[in-house]
């Protein structure tokens, strides 16, 4: 099958590192999606495996459309059948940007038309009753180029299990997995969070050095589908289960917020990792760095949590009190364009990456 993993733009490279280790072929990467060649077992490992991917795809097919005639043959070409069953219900929904089919509601209804006809020719019904389990059509149309995939995820990968609840900004935990492999957390890490609101940068810290798969824990669409052999995901999980490994890492979470610090200790816990996690109320201003640890943070900021100017003071505190260095190096994402004036060191690297619709950076700082 040709499978297709979305993500966070600015992680394709750390998506596509692990895609190819998971056993992926035939690699393309492109602007926040990576599509590859796999079987119904990498379809299921992907899904349980991939910490930045934000739901794995089946592409059933990429074509020209720039009438809905053309789009309504082109998809009735498909072979749905291949996944959708007689009685399984088949929504459809996507989305098209720069192209001459633009209206996305008229898309939508011509693509489920479409594939409702593929699937009368083929079982010879003329009514589905849509009471089986859900195949979601995606669908995306640019620049007259349209793609049609089955979302074989369900619930977005980021819902790992261990957040039920999260402070008033939290960060997504799929782009937390993909800072912590920009910041190169090993077994052997001991990384620090000096505000670290619901535990999300430390819990992804947890499950990368210790090998933890995110997905584990949680269930899939395509689980519940007839055409998935019985058992694939089950052998799945007992290898990933296999995988971990022991190590020394360790973590400290900090945050001034006393419900800051028991939801950090509450979702450490649902994720199994709380023994390798230690949270305690601090200011950042009695903020001591810990010799030899990676610092990892999401700081407050003016456009959603504080004023524009409490975010700069911030920044200024967090310059005197982390002091980054070689042996103390620190990834911090924020949006605010001015950062490093306001934190007083240059960043040795950036990379700029999106939170929800929030263009930021993430400053590294390693030398």
């Amino acid at each position: 099958m040709r499978l297709c993993c979305p993500c966070h733009f600015g992680l394709e490279s750390t998506l596509s590192f692990k895609i190819k280790k998971i056993g992926g072929e035939n690699l393309k990467v492109s602007d926040g999606r990576i599509g590859f060649d796999g079987d119904i077992s990498l379809l299921a490992r992907a899904n349980i495996r991939l910490a930045t991917a934000e739901r794995v795809l089946i592409e059933l097919g990429s074509f020209h459309a720039d009438s809905f005639d053309e789009l309504f043959e082109n998809v009735r070409r498909l072979p749905f059948e291949e996944f959708i069953g007689k009685t399984d219900a088949f929504p459809v929904k996507g989305h098209s940007l720069k192209s001459k089919l633009h209206s996305v509601p008229d898309c939508q209804a011509i693509i489920k038309k479409a594939a409702v006809e593929r699937l009368k020719s083929v079982y010879g019904i003329s009514r589905f009753e849509e009471t089986g389990p859900k195949h979601q059509i995606q669908f995306t149309i640019l620049k007259d180029e349209a793609t049609v995939y089955l979302d074989a995820s369900g619930e977005g990968l980021h819902k790992r299990g261990y957040r039920k609840t999260s402070n008033d900004a939290p960060i997504k935990e799929t782009l937390a997995a993909g800072i912590v492999d920009l910041a190169h957390v090993r077994g052997d890490s001991v990384v620090v969070d000096p505000m670290c609101g619901s535990g999300t940068l430390l819990i992804e810290s947890a499950y990368k050095a210790l090998g933890i798969a995110p997905g584990l824990k949680r269930s899939f669409s395509a689980e519940k589908w007839s055409c998935i052999p019985s058992g694939v995901f089950q052998a799945e999980r007992e290898a990933a289960a296999a995988a971990e490994r022991e190590s020394v890492f360790k973590a400290f979470g900090f945050d001034v917020d006393p419900f800051a610090v028991s939801l950090s200790r509450s979702n450490s816990k649902a994720a199994g990792v709380s023994e390798r996690i230690s949270v305690m109320q601090r200011d950042i201003k009695d903020h001591v760095p810990i010799d030899g640890a990676i610092t990892i943070c999401n700081p407050p900021y003016g456009e959603r949590m504080l004023e524009v100017r409490q975010a700069e003071e911030l920044y200024r505190l967090m310059g005197q009190k982390l002091r980054p260095s070689k042996s103390n190096p620190c990834y911090i994402i924020s949006p605010h364009e001015e950062f490093e004036t306001f934190f007083g060191k240059k960043a040795d690297k950036k990379r700029k990456l999106y939170n929800g619709m929030l263009k930021c950076q993430l400053y590294m700082y390693y030398l």
